[in-house]
């Protein structure tokens, strides 16, 4: 059977598909069953004839909408714990791989511009972070400490702050999708200029290098992590603007799960990146190559994470298919 002629015969059929999965809650358990039986067959048939063709991908997440609901009442097993980390964020990242691209490269341009008008103009430097942090910075870097800053505070105070900060504004880049993904892009430029900027303060007094190496000792997971939220963010907001098969509501819904399975699974990031911050980045005399072993440990895991494994993931499926 030609594909178009496959889609033509099922698309009624599908379209009563997805307003019993949209209302699943207020059907009866047989009729979930039937449907759910119905779509397994075609989505089957679509795999083994089409399958590189949209309807295919269509069919999948019908299916697999139907199924998450029909299961999820089932009792959780403590390795739902392991496996939300292990394959539902990557299976969520695969997904998201371009908007994770765009999220990369808004962020380092934003950077680069915030970095290049900070060097040209030192005053651009305070109308970003403010007189008072940068008035701050400067003495500790006359007093020979130019992260002093790391050791303003406590360290368990200093730890709770930072990671509560951090995560608010992951869920800030996060919700912004709602405004499309504008409210993103915005969110991820500001921080980005703001943190290049910051950078070509440093670079003016000449200790960049110094603070370099204690920004991205605890950055290095804190900023990939801001990516990738912004990457759930745009995914947010492209769901609007992008439904593709999908109404624009089912489209909302579906990318709005994706895109909060992501920022979830960042929390455990910004914790770790906050647990360094406040306990170990104020302490420079450890030596330079333990700062940079613990920095490239850092970011082999965020590439693996969060772009390695999702291919390895979901290749293996492409391929078994």
């Amino acid at each position: 059977m030609k594909e178009i002629k496959f889609i033509r015969y099922n698309l009624d059929k599908w379209k009563k598909m997805e307003t019993v999965v949209e209302d699943a809650d207020f059907v009866s358990p047989d009729k979930l069953a039937d449907t759910y039986t119905e779509l397994t067959a075609d989505l089957s048939f679509s795999q083994t004839n089409y399958p590189d063709s949209r309807i295919t991908i269509y069919l999948n997440n019908l299916t697999s909408a139907l199924h998450n609901h029909i299961y999820r009442n089932k009792k959780e097993k403590w390795s739902r714990l392991y496996t939300f980390w292990t394959r539902e964020v990557p299976d969520a990242m695969y997904e998201s791989r371009r908007a994770l691209l765009v999220s990369f490269v808004v962020f380092v341009l934003a950077s680069a511009i915030g970095y290049l008008s900070g060097m040209k103009d030192p005053e651009y430097v305070r109308q970003i972070m403010g007189d008072g942090y940068v008035d701050m910075t400067i003495h500790n870097i006359q007093n020979g400490d130019p992260v002093g800053v790391y050791g303003s505070q406590s360290e368990n105070p200093m730890f709770l702050q930072i990671t509560l900060n951090n995560v608010l504004v992951s869920f800030r880049i996060f919700i912004s999708g709602l405004l499309t993904f504008f409210g993103t892009a915005y969110m991820l430029i500001y921080n980005g200029v703001m943190i290049g900027a910051f950078q070509a303060m440093l670079h003016q007094y000449g200790v960049w290098g110094e603070s370099m190496l204690a920004l991205f000792l605890h950055g290095t997971l804190e900023l990939s992590a801001i990516i990738v939220t912004g990457a759930a963010g745009l995914s947010i907001g492209s769901g609007w603007l992008i439904p593709g098969s999908y109404s624009r509501m089912e489209a909302f819904r579906r990318s709005a799960r994706r895109g909060l399975r992501i920022v979830i699974g960042t929390v455990p990031i910004f914790i770790l990146a906050g647990f360094i911050e406040g306990f170990l980045t104020r302490h420079t005399e450890q030596p330079d190559s333990l700062r940079i072993t613990w920095i490239s440990i850092s970011a082999v895991f965020v590439i693996f994470y969060y772009i390695v494994l999702p291919y390895i993931y979901n290749h293996g499926k492409k391929t078994n298919s």
